[in-house]
């Protein structure tokens, strides 16, 4: 019985969230026409993705920096680009933290980098994106709106909001090792511990690609041109960059790397290249 009632109010509150934050068609349409990379999707996954797109801006707090004026179409860009990992997983993969933070363009982290000798040394860097455990996530505008510039054939993948936000699935299990947390009930069919085995393979054999192949041949290598080979820096950034790549490019990651795509689709629960094969037939008449 009180299962029932909690169900009920969770039903009622969801309404009224949905509702309250309505996401306008006027502002959907530009959100879309922004990233191109969604365009494939069918009507049903895009009503969803809708959805989840306005239960993130319900949830979260957006704020910018250095006077950058928050507009409705840079939320709504930020909140859907976010949706799309748990689009199956659903909002509760996001819980926790409240804070989306938007700068101009890339700002500078300061963080503590050991070296080979066991030395540690603080270093500044710039960056265009940064998730904290418990925290915002933080990113550039400048480099949202390039990722959507560069999301077409031929082009390698970049997507700074898949990217961060892929970082905070792999926090979920309180470690950034970009081996993600996984639901007994969602995943009840991955073995997590073979999982991770493969991912780390897959890391394995791509950080050795990169070192072995001459930096300025990388754009000649069909996995590097794909690949961003900043995610050879660690697990956690192959994860996100090879997530990157299974949503923007989801048939090119398959047909170069069809067991690192196998991974991704596992997690995040969705065929991203079956999505697109299918939009592919329907233009040309092969499907309703």
């Amino acid at each position: 019985m009180l299962s029932s009632v909690l169900r009920w109010f969770s039903g009622r509150a969801r309404t009224r969230r949905l509702t309250r934050y309505a996401i306008s068609d006027a502002l959907w349409s530009r959100a879309l026409d922004g990233l191109p990379f969604l365009l494939d999707w069918s009507d049903a996954d895009l009503a969803r993705l809708r959805e989840t797109a306005t239960l993130f801006i319900a949830e979260k707090e957006f704020t910018t920096a250095h006077d950058l004026p928050l507009t409705d179409d840079m939320v709504i860009s930020v909140a859907v680009q976010a949706s799309v990992p748990i689009l199956e997983l659903g909002m509760s993969w996001y819980g926790g933290w409240h804070g989306v933070v938007i700068y101009p363009g890339e700002f500078v982290i300061r963080k503590e980098v050991m070296d080979e000798d066991g030395v540690v040394h603080n270093v500044r860097e710039e960056a265009a994106g940064e998730a904290w455990e418990h925290g915002p996530v933080i990113l550039s505008w400048q480099d949202i709106e390039l990722g959507g510039a560069l999301a077409e054939p031929g082009v390698q993948p970049y997507n700074v909001v898949v990217h961060e936000f892929a970082h905070k699935l792999d926090m979920l299990n309180g470690e950034s090792d970009g081996i993600p947390a996984f639901s007994s009930r969602l995943h009840a069919n991955v073995d997590r511990e073979q999982w991770a085995d493969d991912l780390y393979a897959e890391y394995d054999a791509f950080a050795n690609r990169c070192e072995q192949i001459p930096e300025r041949r990388w754009g000649d290598d069909p996995i590097l041109s794909l690949l961003d080979p900043y995610g050879a820096q660690h697990p956690a950034e192959f994860f996100a960059v090879a997530s990157e790549v299974f949503f923007v490019e989801p048939v090119a990651l398959l047909e170069t790397l069809p067991s690192l795509y196998s991974l991704l689709q596992a997690f995040y629960l969705q065929d991203a290249a079956r999505r697109m094969l299918d939009a592919e037939q329907r233009q040309e008449g092969f499907l309703p």
